[in-house]
C-alpha cells in the first residue's frame, strides 16, 4: 500500500513537470455538454433533427471559411486566483505575453478574477500586466464571481468593463498596516534588543524595539501616501467613480457596487461565456510552469489524499 501510494504521488507530480501553454476550446465543451443532455432528453425523431441541424450549421461555417470570409472574433479566458503575494502574476504575465502576439483588434480577453488583495507592490505589478493588454489595443473585461477587494479591485479597475455576480464582494479601496510589538515582553524577561540604522526613516515601527510617536506618525504618513496613489490609480482607470465616496476601505456586494459604479454589469462569468459562445470562439489559456520537485511531490500527495478522502484542500488564504 505504501509503494502504491508513493507511485500514485509521483504519477500526479509528473503532470506538473512540463512548462507549457495549455489552451482549451470552451465552445466544444459547451456543445458537448448540451449534446450529452439532448441525447438523453430528446426522442429519436427530435434527436435526428437535432443532429441534422448541427451538421448543417457545421457545413455552413466550413463553407464560409473556405470563401475567405472574416473569421469569428475570439475571447481569451484567463484566470487569476490571488493570494496575499499575488503569486499568480507569474503565470499571468506569460499568458498575456502569448495573447498579445496573436490577438486581433476584434478579440477580447476575459479575466476571471478572484482576490481578497494583499501586498501593494505585487498587486501593482499584476495591474501593470493587465495594462499591457490595453496598450496593445485588446479589449479587457474583468469578471468577479466571488471577490475582488483591495488589490483585487486595483486589478479589476484596469478593465474596460467589470461584471460581477449579485453577491460578489467588491471594493475595499483602502490600505492597512499592522504588526505586533514584543518590546514589553522582552523587557519583562530582561532581553535586550538593538536596532542600528543609517537614515532617519530606515525603520519606523518595529516588532521588538520600543516604538515612538514619531515613528507611528511616519508610518501613518506612509499609509496615507499609499492610499492616495491607490485612489489616483482607480480614478485614472474609472473616472466615472466618485472616488471619495468609495475609497473609504468599505466593500459592497455586487448589486450595491453597481449603484456606486464600481462595476458595470451584474452577471456571472458562466452566463457571459455561454452567451458569447453563440457567435464567438472562446479559448481558455493557462500557463503551466515547472515547479520544484518537493512542491510537485507535495501536489501529487495532495491529489492522492484528496482522491482517497474526498476532502477539498484549500490553498487560498482566508
Amino acid at each position: 500500500m505504501v509503494i502504491r501510494f508513493l507511485f500514485n504521488a509521483i504519477r500526479h507530480a509528473r503532470e506538473y513537470t512540463a512548462e507549457h501553454l495549455e489552451v482549451k476550446n470552451l465552445n466544444r465543451r459547451f456543445e458537448q455538454m448540451a449534446d450529452v443532455l439532448n441525447h438523453d432528453l430528446l426522442n429519436p425523431h427530435e434527436r435526428k433533427a437535432h443532429i441534422k441541424a448541427k451538421k448543417k450549421e457545421y457545413k455552413q461555417r466550413t463553407k464560409e471559411q473556405k470563401k475567405g470570409k472574416t473569421a469569428r472574433s475570439r475571447v481569451f479566458v484567463l484566470d487569476f486566483d490571488g493570494d496575499i503575494r499575488a503569486s499568480a502574476v507569474e503565470h499571468l504575465r506569460e499568458e498575456i505575453s502569448a495573447v498579445v502576439q496573436v490577438a486581433r483588434p476584434e478579440d477580447e480577453v476575459l479575466l476571471r478574477l478572484e482576490s481578497q488583495g494583499g501586498m501593494v507592490h505585487t498587486y501593482g505589478l499584476a495591474a501593470s500586466q493587465l495594462r499591457r493588454l490595453k496598450s496593445a489595443g485588446i479589449r479587457l473585461t474583468a469578471s468577479v464571481d466571488e471577490v475582488a477587494a483591495s488589490g483585487g479591485y486595483m486589478m479589476a479597475c484596469v478593465a474596460e468593463r467589470i461584471i460581477a455576480a449579485p453577491f460578489a464582494i467588491i471594493g475595499s479601496i483602502g490600505v492597512v498596516g499592522q504588526l505586533p510589538n514584543f518590546n514589553r515582553f522582552l523587557k519583562e524577561h530582561n532581553v535586550d534588543f538593538e536596532l542600528h540604522t543609517a537614515g532617519q526613516y530606515k525603520r519606523t515601527l518595529t516588532l521588538f524595539g520600543e516604538n515612538t510617536d514619531a515613528a507611528r506618525d511616519k508610518f501613518q504618513e506612509e499609509l496615507e501616501d499609499t492610499h492616495k496613489l491607490f485612489k489616483s490609480f482607480v480614478t485614472e482607470n474609472r473616472p466615472q467613480l466618485e472616488i471619495e465616496m468609495v475609497a473609504t476601505g468599505e466593500h459592497w456586494y455586487g448589486t450595491r457596487a453597481l449603484e456606486r459604479k464600481l462595476i458595470d454589469i451584474i452577471q456571472t462569468s458562466d452566463d457571459y461565456l455561454l452567451a458569447a459562445s453563440k457567435d464567438r470562439d472562446i479559448f481558455e489559456v493557462h500557463y503551466k510552469r515547472r515547479r520544484p520537485l518537493q512542491e510537485r511531490l507535495a501536489s501529487g500527495i495532495r491529489a492522492v489524499v484528496k482522491g482517497v478522502s474526498g476532502e477539498r484542500w484549500q490553498d487560498r488564504i482566508p
